[in-house]
């Protein structure tokens, strides 16, 4: 009869391991359905199709927000949900224009605007004139307070560089050249 006890047990644990072990994974999986679920609206792809085409943000006569960035710059990834709010409450006043640094169509605006670190963000008056710039993660507030002062035309009050992705030349799928990312 102990032996039976014993089988009972080991039965019993094995069935509560696996429960556990289920219910884990279950748990796991539904956390990172629900994140990707989250960040869908905010994906860097969807900021770049829904950004103001960089030739209309030109002729258009307001004042522009550039990001130039990468799908593979994890600070890029990190602020587009941060990007996509400030984009719904300044989208009428100012263009929300993205460039990503892999294509080789920008080379010319990388090397205009110096763009050596990502995110580099361009704040451009309504004649398109630099005003200010930013390169690396930003805060809420700080891009705030230059949107609210770029808005309204005056002088930006924070526009002090954070940490930043390294540039590697070529990017993923293109050759690698020298081009005005590099530091050589």
């Amino acid at each position: 009869m102990a032996k039976g006890e014993i089988g009972g047990e080991n039965w019993a644990k094995r069935l509560r391991n696996g429960l556990v072990a289920a219910l884990a994974v279950l748990l796991a999986a539904g956390l990172f359905l629900a994140n990707q679920a989250r960040q869908a609206g905010t994906s860097l792809a969807t900021l770049a199709a829904e950004a103001v085409p960089w030739e209309e943000a030109q002729a258009n006569g307001k004042p522009s927000l550039v990001e130039f960035y990468a799908d593979w710059c994890t600070t890029c990834r990190s602020m587009a949900p941060l990007l996509a709010n400030l984009k719904k409450e300044f989208a009428q006043q100012i263009n929300f224009v993205m460039l990503n640094v892999d294509n080789p169509k920008w080379l010319p605006e990388l090397s205009r605007y110096r763009v050596n670190g990502i995110p580099h963000f361009l704040f451009l008056d309504s004649q398109g004139e630099v005003v200010g710039s930013a390169i690396g993660e930003q805060p809420a507030s700080v891009l705030r307070a230059n949107l609210l002062a770029l808005a309204a035309g005056d002088p930006l009050p924070l526009t002090q560089p954070g940490p930043v992705s390294a540039l590697q030349p070529g990017g993923p799928g293109l050759p690698a050249q020298p081009d005005p990312r590099t530091h050589g």
